[in-house]
């Protein structure tokens, strides 16, 4: 089997001041999964995926990415390059007035020529089906394109995987449609945190649930506890 892209172990955080969220998680992403999660509000989803990435620091438990045990902010640098956080509010991702400066921004960071830059960029938003919004303005787009936007700057650093919080949250069923088809043609792995079933079902390999700070196979979803190796 391969080696986990991320690696959970014993994983727990609280809120100031008590606010105990995350209560000894376990978890493995492997190369290829696509891993569905479910739960309430403020269930601990969010915080999880930050804590995936190093936005927040766990009060116990280890963490591992890409083969290397990670624990101070210098050892997130690689992660964040190699795990892209897709964030819930499309707002919150896009701060460049045009689209083609928002998604070439992550290919310069990473050392790119603003010409080599922009290539990708231009690439990166026909894969998502954006072809020609190169130089629409970022806020006056709607909220399907803005979600759309925001996964193109992630795809266009590259990355090995994918975290995306709510990647359909107040999208109208053609938006979902669509951010669902960009998905599934994507080869990287994934984890999709979600309130929608239909949605994940067809897309993702497993769904788990967060429950009393843990994680726990999904039983109603007859693939909830079925894990594919690649």
């Amino acid at each position: 089997m391969s080696e986990a892209l991320i690696r959970l172990e014993g994983i727990e955080f609280s809120y100031p001041p008590d606010r105990e969220v995350l209560a000894g998680v376990d978890f493995a992403l492997s190369p290829g999964e696509r891993v569905g999660l479910v739960g309430p509000n403020g269930c601990g989803k969010t915080t999880l995926l930050h804590i995936m990435v190093g936005l927040l620091k766990p009060t116990a438990g280890t963490l591992g990415a890409f083969g290397k045990p990670r624990r101070e902010e210098a050892d997130f640098h690689e992660v964040r390059r190699r795990a892209g956080l897709v964030f819930q509010d499309g707002d919150d991702q896009l701060f460049c007035p045009t689209v083609i400066e928002d998604v070439a921004f992550g290919p310069l960071n990473l050392d790119k020529s603003p010409r080599e830059a922009r290539a990708v960029a231009t690439e990166t938003l026909r894969l998502v089906g954006l072809e020609g919004f190169e130089e629409r303005i970022t806020y006056k787009l709607s909220g399907g394109e803005k979600r759309l936007v925001s996964l193109a700057t992630i795809l266009a650093m590259k990355p090995d995987v994918l975290l995306l919080d709510e990647p359909t949250g107040a999208l109208d069923e053609a938006s979902k449609q669509r951010v669902g088809e960009v998905l599934r043609g994507l080869p990287q792995a994934m984890i999709i945190v979600s309130h929608e079933r239909g949605f994940l079902e067809p897309l993702t390999t497993r769904i788990l649930g967060m429950s009393g700070g843990k994680l726990v196979a999904n039983s109603q979803s007859p693939i909830a506890a079925r894990s594919i190796s690649r």
